[in-house]
């Protein structure tokens, strides 16, 4: 018989738990050590695979952190919120911001900006999809709605909350929950003159 119709695809199949246990060991690496103290010789050790199984999946270990990143939020909404006001919009960080790996992972990733920016960037496409021009239109809305002196520029007030989150994920306890976490940023936008339903006569 010929062989003609059965020739196999060049290279072997991708194994999928092979995957899964490179991307898992990845990621829990960067929590555990930074990625300074992450190589791919740890990863394969950890995801119980061969270097050459790691490398034949990525060239290097920026490309392996950037997808790990990618795969650990591969469940998050890929569309842009939508908060019918502030106070939904403060729920959600305080959501976002109260579980303890997601802040320890902002930590890390924030502290790479200088010699990975890659892996800073794939976590704010992946985690914050379209979130900046929704956080700017909830202010904007609250603006004129009165929430804020008309004078507040929402652009800026946008970069002061994300200063904030950082701060507030930098100094505080893992521990503290949505409430307080919900009440911090009340207080950041009270400084910028926030008053829920109040309508301001400036």
């Amino acid at each position: 018989m010929g062989s003609e119709g059965t020739a196999r695809p060049p290279g072997r199949p991708r194994n999928a738990r092979a995957d899964e246990a490179i991307l898992t060991a990845a990621i829990d690496l960067l929590l555990e050590r930074g990625v300074a103290q992450v190589s791919v010789e740890q990863v394969a050790r950890l995801a119980g695979v061969t270097r050459a199984t790691v490398y034949r999946r990525f060239p290097d270990l920026t490309a392996l952190l950037v997808r790990a990143i990618e795969w650990e939020y591969r469940d998050a909404d890929e569309a842009a919120p939508e908060w019918p006001d502030v106070e939904a919009m403060v729920a959600s960080w305080a959501v976002q911001l109260g579980g303890p790996r997601d802040r320890k992972l902002m930590r890390r990733l924030y502290a790479t900006v200088d010699d990975y920016p890659e892996l800073l960037r794939t976590y704010a496409e992946t985690r914050g999809r379209g979130g900046a021009e929704a956080v700017r239109a909830t202010l904007d809305r609250a603006r004129r709605a009165g929430q804020f002196p008309s004078q507040v520029d929402p652009v800026v007030l946008q970069q002061i909350l994300s200063g904030a989150a950082l701060l507030y994920v930098s100094v505080h306890p893992d521990t503290s929950g949505e409430d307080a976490i919900r009440a911090y940023f009340i207080d950041v936008l009270r400084q910028a003159g926030y008053r829920q339903g109040a309508q301001h006569d400036d």
